[in-house]
């Protein structure tokens, strides 16, 4: 069965380590498109923080989608329609923000054009030995301004779609057990990097998005295949019926791959694509 649909994640797979789509990777989407297949880009970043890359793959004349917040969102780039929506509950919401006063995981919230956070000035998180600006690098990465709040219970009075923790990679570590024990059973609790600790509403993925808004559109899971990177990608690789990892991705992922491509440093995507679509030519 040919394919119609190409799902990709962004940080690690569909993007290099400079965070640019390579010049090969997307000549190759952009040929696709034309050919009438559909790009779908799903990631946990926010809406803010994948348009750009929707525009430099001209997803918007191509009726592409974005599945953002690990799935909690789906957007129609041409239209800005919001396809499928999934958040949590306000209740839910604050009770995750009142949890984290016990722990020295700091909680960024989304609203607008803003990430609100308890203090802008507390946004240094050790990895690797290494000590990284985490503030700066979401603000700026996905096109936030950034505002402070003391209390950010007492300010959210609406439904979140992600409430995104950040901490040192060992304090993670010791601590997520703590921090999800009381959500386990009622929100998807999970790590998205080694300092990056999240709470979404309960039994969203990128596959559930996924089903919701592709099967009614038409399209067979046999007739998509889906590249990704890491844990937050094993649903969808699961689902597409051809799933890639990217030969930088987690074990985990590889191992219910159905292939696995080059990095994402080597033009991975674009391999693939012309590998599993004959009539793509490079």
């Amino acid at each position: 069965m040919s394919i119609k649909v190409i799902i990709i994640d962004i940080d690690g797979t569909l993007t290099n380590s400079s965070k640019e789509i390579t010049k090969k990777t997307h000549d190759a989407l952009i040929k696709a498109q034309e050919m009438g297949i559909k790009v779908i880009l799903a990631s946990g970043r926010t809406p803010n923080g994948m348009m750009d890359y929707a525009k430099k793959l001209d997803m918007e004349k191509h009726h592409g989608l974005l599945v953002c917040y690990n799935g909690s969102r789906v957007i129609d780039c041409q239209s800005n329609k919001i396809l499928y929506d999934h958040a949590m509950s306000v209740e839910d919401s604050k009770a995750v923000l009142k949890h984290m006063k016990n722990f020295k995981a700091r909680p960024i919230i989304d609203k607008g054009e803003y990430m609100y956070v308890n203090d802008v000035f507390d946004n240094i998180v050790k990895a690797n030995n290494k000590e990284i600006n985490i503030l700066k690098y979401e603000s700026r990465g996905n096109k936030y301004l950034l505002c402070e709040k003391e209390d950010l219970v007492e300010f959210v009075d609406f439904p979140l779609n992600k409430i995104l923790t950040y901490g040192d990679e060992e304090y993670l570590k010791q601590n997520y057990k703590n921090m999800m024990e009381p959500f386990k059973d009622k929100l998807n609790c999970m790590f998205t990097g080694p300092v990056y600790f999240e709470f979404t509403a309960k039994g969203i993925d990128k596959a559930k998005a996924l089903d919701s808004v592709l099967i009614p559109m038409g399209y067979k899971k046999e007739e998509m295949i889906a590249f990704g990177d890491g844990h937050n990608d094993i649903s969808m690789v699961n689902y597409a019926g051809y799933g890639i990892a990217m030969a930088n991705a987690v074990s985990d992922l590889k191992d219910i791959a159905d292939d696995i491509t080059l990095s994402n440093e080597e033009d991975g995507i674009a391999h693939s694509l012309y590998k599993y679509i004959p009539l793509l030519k490079e």
